[in-house]
């Protein structure tokens, strides 16, 4: 099998819910998204990765059309079987920037899985469970609408809440607390700073709200100082942002700065890779999330699968992407069940079916 034809799209994926917004006046409208479909024997594979405006990962929608124009000439003519093989491939030819090559990654993963005529589930190491639970994101605002939004979002079916904070630290306890005096005892809540805060600002907001139950995520930049507040907290942390390479996962480990770890596709550079870091952080005891930046059908597909074949007692959620934006990829999508979990599609590979004429005309489009 040999990668004969790959083509790239570039999507822009409006938020149905209005701007996204983080502290420090971090706001997003859309995810800008690129789509890979890679051909080998007549299979198509697809793959899809869409950073979070400019100011969430080291990755932006424009690079990345830049990157995947320098990239994919060299993979024909390739296995896309061989994902090792591939990985090392791009690598080569193109030092760093793993975001760029994360949905070729997807690609030829599900390729792969269609090839052989399974679920991508099944090769990622089997299938644990129907359905993993979901969280809602209750961004940053007023503390009033925080509150009122987190209400609705429990109404929809949602008992996981991400509270974003990461501000000013009086404010953000004033959101905190009133959010969780608005949702039912037992609604799990985590409190997410991406990586907003000093370690000083972190303990202080530690300290005024040790009667919330809630997950502390991602408080400071640096693996060092999240440790520094974990000495001083009495609550569960996961690390997201601080997780970048497979050193950034063990030395996590070896220093305790974590109960768990939030793994992202096309940070890590695709399925591929994020596998390799959930089965480590597996072994290694640590609570497993697995997602992405952003993304329709097609990426929160490959999120489900990840997140399926995550032994349950390890896993902690997921999110539904293609549940926020405006636009579809795909005729079927990951099931979303009762508004709380969500499931894999039927089929082979992704499961999905993707649709051509819903991403547009492809702004690459190279055959052998």
């Amino acid at each position: 099998m040999k990668i004969e034809r790959i083509q790239a799209f570039r999507m822009l994926q409006p938020f149905i819910d209005g701007p996204y917004r983080m502290s420090k006046g971090r706001v997003a409208d859309a995810f800008d998204s690129i789509i890979v479909a890679i051909t080998a024997d007549g299979i198509t594979g697809w793959g899809e990765m869409a950073p979070l405006g400019t100011f969430y990962s080291a990755a932006f929608a424009a690079g990345a059309e830049a990157g995947v124009k320098e990239i994919v000439p060299h993979l024909l003519g390739q296995d896309p079987r061989a994902l090792t093989q591939i990985g090392r491939l791009m690598d080569t030819v193109f030092k760093g920037h793993p975001y760029i090559k994360s949905a070729i990654d997807m690609a030829c993963n599900d390729l792969a899985a269609r090839a052989a005529g399974v679920p991508l589930v099944t090769m990622l190491g089997g299938r644990e469970g129907e359905t993993v639970e979901l969280y809602k994101v209750v961004t940053h605002g007023e503390p009033e609408k925080m509150a009122e939004n987190a209400v609705r979002y429990v109404a929809d079916g949602y008992r996981r809440l991400q509270v974003k904070v990461g501000g000013d630290v009086n404010g953000d306890i004033d959101r905190v607390r009133a959010v969780s005096s608005a949702v039912p005892r037992g609604t799990v809540l985590f409190c997410d700073a991406n990586a907003g805060w000093t370690p000083f600002q972190a303990r202080r907001f530690a300290d005024q709200t040790r009667d919330i139950d809630f997950v502390f995520e991602q408080p400071c930049v640096t693996i060092d100082d999240n440790l520094s507040v974990r000495r001083s907290f009495d609550k569960p942390m996961v690390l997201d942002e601080s997780v970048q390479s497979l050193e950034d996962l063990l030395e996590i480990h070896r220093k305790g700065a974590a109960d768990g770890v939030t793994l992202k596709i096309s940070r890590l550079g695709g399925v591929t890779r994020t596998r390799q870091l959930r089965d480590l952080a597996v072994d290694l005891g640590l609570m497993v999330t697995v997602e992405d930046t952003g993304g329709a059908e097609i990426d929160t597909a490959a999120m489900a699968h990840l997140s399926l074949s995550t032994p349950e007692e390890k896993r902690l959620h997921a999110i539904a992407f293609h549940e926020w934006v405006t636009v579809k990829t795909a005729r079927n999508a990951p099931p979303v069940i009762g508004g709380s979990r969500m499931g894999i599609p039927d089929g082979i590979g992704l499961g999905i079916d993707v649709d051509p004429a819903l991403i547009g005309t492809p702004f690459l489009d190279i055959r052998n």
